[in-house]
């Protein structure tokens, strides 16, 4: 009974019910579900359409609008935004030939939504674009039940200490993993670059990887995976939250880690250029805690303590194989001379394209101290 309460109304719907209709033919016409992101900067929205004939391409997607003072995007008294498409993914609700479609949000004046870091984002990603670079996020994530507690925890209690969750394996050590392996599957079909998951330290929390990823394409596939998961966890009636630090106490918090590197990072010698990179990353270490999080670094505060494998928020550190510091080389890059190394510090809920961005700011174009530089006239 506990179980059940647990879960949304919703999701008690008869599903069989619904695949009857899922199978009706429709006759050449394709539903195009535009996706974008709200006032928030961390939730994501849908609306659906109808386009007469299959999109090949993005450019086939026309650009359509919606109410931005329903989403914390603009008053009401001048309330349409523009939705332009930008990467085109397949359905995996609604199957072929059904489409998932990420878009930007323009403002009435056609300049970016103050949450649409993308547009900033993919013009450092042109600039920089002969580097080549390479991401790889890891996104952690903790499954709640409706009531806002962690799923498949005592209702009244606390589960045993860390130790035997991670990667683990049976009903006493972890849960959901229905939603995990069909999020996977469905980010499989939609085309996501998602590339492995597994049981994180906390119970109930899990981490998937999307990557490797050139440029723009990060922030974009990250976004659809997390618009993917959210739509899966709904169909079962829990809610995934991206909070850095679900819990208070002894509990692992949640990050972004994200794996970088440069052509030239990747080359034999490459580890010299890491070494680098890490030391411009170490002088601008408070620009980067305060677009790591959607709150300046306040959401960061809760969890990088230097902690349950967190570093501390004031200080930047680096080592090989060391998960307590701000940056991590892995052994085996060490070892090898080339590679990648990882920055620990973005937060569950960092916006991807604001840490892609801010790390090739840093360590491509050799910008230091907390501010930006426009390159709009260059």
């Amino acid at each position: 009974r506990a179980i059940a309460m647990s879960v949304s109304h919703s999701s008690r719907l008869n599903k069989l019910v619904r695949e009857q209709y899922m199978r009706l033919p429709q006759d050449g016409l394709v539903q195009v579900t535009y996706v974008w992101i709200d006032g928030s900067g961390e939730g994501v929205r849908c609306k659906s359409r109808t386009l007469d004939k299959e999109p090949k391409s993005i450019e086939d997607v026309p650009e359509w609008n919606f109410d931005g003072s329903s989403t914390a995007q603009a008053e009401g008294s001048n309330s349409d935004m523009f939705l332009v498409p930008v990467r085109m993914f397949r359905d995996p609700f609604c199957l072929d030939p059904n489409k998932l479609v990420l878009c930007e949000v323009l403002k009435y004046n056609r300049k970016p939504a103050e949450t649409n870091l993308r547009h900033t984002c993919k013009k450092v990603m042109d600039l920089v674009k002969e580097s080549h670079p390479w991401f790889g996020m890891e996104q952690e994530y903790t499954l709640l039940g409706i009531n806002g507690h962690p799923y498949g925890w005592p209702d009244n209690g606390f589960p045993g200490p860390q130790g035997p969750y991670y990667c683990g394996v049976g009903a006493d050590k972890v849960y959901g993993r229905d939603i995990v392996e069909s999020h996977y599957k469905a980010c499989l079909y939609a085309g996501v670059k998602i590339c492995g998951t597994n049981a994180e330290v906390m119970p109930s929390q899990w981490e998937f990887q999307v990557g490797p990823c050139e440029g723009i394409e990060m922030g974009d596939h990250l976004w659809m995976a997390r618009f993917i998961l959210h739509r899966v966890c709904e169909d079962f009636g829990v809610v995934a939250t991206l909070d850095p630090k679900p819990m208070t106490g002894n509990w692992n918090g949640a990050g972004c880690h994200t794996n970088y590197s440069t052509e030239e990072m990747r080359r034999e010698g490459g580890l010299k250029h890491i070494e680098a990179a890490i030391e411009k990353l170490s002088k601008r270490h408070d620009y980067h805690i305060c677009v790591y999080d959607p709150r300046g670094g306040r959401d960061n505060s809760r969890r990088l303590t230097g902690h349950h494998e967190t570093s501390n928020i004031f200080e930047f550190s680096a080592g090989v194989a060391n998960r307590g510091a701000s940056i991590r080389i892995p052994r085996q890059v060490g070892q090898d001379g080339y590679g990648y190394f990882e920055d620990r510090r973005p937060a569950a809920n960092c916006d991807p394209y604001a840490v892609t961005e801010a790390i090739m700011r840093t360590t491509v174009l050799n910008e230091t101290g907390v501010e930006t530089k426009d390159y709009a006239d260059h």
